[in-house]
């Protein structure tokens, strides 16, 4: 039977936990984060996770979201795309984005992740 107490404190809690390892500075929080948050089933939970990773704004958790088909701003729900995009623009120092979304424009194999990261750039640049 489906309990939305339950539910809601679950989610609580998986929000507590992305939220702390975003705050963390071992790089082993990024291959967590990684690992089950830019897969989850949830978009929700996947649309946290690719904010904490940007939060992050290290070289490590800005190519998970930049570079990987299907995480961060390559994710087939909108929602998580944009609000990773928007997470990204939100950025005080962009550097390190800028130098993993060059890098991603001029070497990645895939066509379509080298548009999003060109996309994304021109907004970068702009804001």
């Amino acid at each position: 039977m489906f309990n939305k107490n339950n539910t809601d404190k679950s989610f609580k809690r998986i929000s507590n936990i992305i939220e702390g390892l975003s705050m963390h500075e071992d790089p082993e929080s990024i291959s967590l984060l990684e690992e089950v948050g830019t897969n989850s089933s949830v978009d929700t939970i996947r649309e946290m996770t690719a904010r904490a990773l940007v939060k992050k704004n290290m070289h490590d958790s800005l190519a998970v979201v930049i570079t990987n088909k299907g995480k961060g701003i390559n994710d087939m729900n909108t929602v998580v795309a944009m609000s990773t995009i928007n997470e990204l623009l939100s950025l005080k120092d962009k550097t390190e984005a800028m130098k993993v979304l060059e890098d991603t424009v001029n070497m990645h194999s895939d066509e379509e992740v080298r548009d999003n990261a060109r996309s994304v750039k021109a907004l970068m640049a702009l804001s």
